[in-house]
């Protein structure tokens, strides 16, 4: 029944529909192509298709394969996010993950100084910050949305003072240290792919991967979830059950993206209110495959430019969090209300 209901949860695309859609998907697909091409044969000394080329673009190589991880996790992340809270301008980064990440930082640097954080590199180290993001979120989630009364606002809400306080903690923590100690922690501060050790691949590409798939293979139910509790109640689906379970999964992302590349806190909010206007429909199963790409593009496109236009790769990701943060404020303010 539910499935049903998902496929009828909205009227068929027309061929003019289902056209501009194959034109937008192809032209996110040729730029994406394009973006990558360049960003492995920029400024390569040795000739297109040569063994140099190719041993040089390999070293390149570990950075793309981490924009596309990045750009899957954030992109299905925030649509799965959003349809469950109801809410088209909110992200992930609410419950508090980046604020856990920076937190951790901030403290490793504060009590063991800058050694502290090699003590966080490794894949062991690297599957433990997933486990305590997942778990924390996990716990909020059955706390939250269990018993009578659960409230999936009350949980956004409890996120934000959750990720204010350890953005507090952090920033006390952050005066204390000396300012050798400050530069070094403020580059980790940041979402970069330098911070990507290609170690942690083996682990982050599976669970990108799980998460991913089984969200795209749920899509039918969250088109049944988007039309809100008790119409999708009335259609026979549980619908606390695929909020938890959606959730589950978003974390899932959220962590690995997070520990992988550090915090990217208006990335997934950008390429998300992008996906929908390029993509024009509801659906799930069409809406996903829009925002990975166009995640994918604005990774790849901004770190070309910047790096080998500009020559000011560092800034990649703060420029990436200045154009997302000015979406979120443009939304805000045509709508009129949170």
């Amino acid at each position: 029944m539910v499935t049903t209901a998902g496929r009828e949860s909205g009227p068929l695309p027309s061929p003019a529909a289902r056209r501009r859609y194959r034109i937008t998907l192809g032209v996110l697909v040729a730029l994406a192509v394009g973006f990558g091409f360049a960003h492995l044969a920029w400024d390569n000394p040795m000739p297109v298709g040569t063994e140099g080329f190719w041993l040089i673009a390999e070293l390149r190589a570990n950075s793309l394969i981490a924009m596309a991880v990045v750009a899957v996790c954030q992109a299905i992340a925030t649509v799965s996010f959003q349809t469950v809270t109801t809410n088209r301008i909110i992200t992930p980064s609410i419950m508090g993950f980046e604020a856990l990440y920076v937190a951790v930082q901030t403290a490793a640097v504060y009590f063991l100084g800058v050694a502290g954080l090699g003590l966080l590199t490794g894949v062991p180290q690297f599957v433990l910050q997933i486990a305590v993001m997942v778990g924390l979120s996990l716990a909020l989630y059955g706390w939250l949305l269990s018993g009578r009364y659960a409230n999936v606002q009350v949980m956004l809400l409890i996120g934000i003072v959750i990720g204010g306080g350890l953005a507090s903690v952090s920033s006390f923590m952050r005066r204390l240290l000396t300012p050798s100690e400050f530069d070094v922690l403020t580059a980790r501060m940041f979402g970069s792919m330098a911070n990507a050790d290609p170690q942690y691949f083996p682990i982050a590409i599976p669970l990108c991967i799980g998460a991913a798939g089984l969200l795209w293979w749920r899509s039918q139910r969250l088109n049944v979830v988007a039309l809100g509790r008790d119409a999708a109640s009335n259609l026979g689906l549980d619908h606390r059950r695929e909020l938890m379970a959606t959730l589950f999964l978003v974390s899932i992302l959220m962590a690995v993206s997070t520990a992988l590349v550090g915090p990217m806190t208006f990335l997934g909010f950008l390429v998300a209110t992008l996906a929908y206007q390029f993509a024009d429909t509801y659906d799930h199963r069409r809406i996903f495959p829009v925002a990975v790409l166009t995640g994918f593009v604005v990774l790849s496109g901004a770190y070309v430019v910047m790096k080998h236009v500009f020559y000011a790769e560092g800034v990649v990701s703060i420029i990436i969090e200045l154009v997302g943060g000015s979406v979120f404020l443009l939304v805000i303010l045509r709508k009129g209300r949170l």
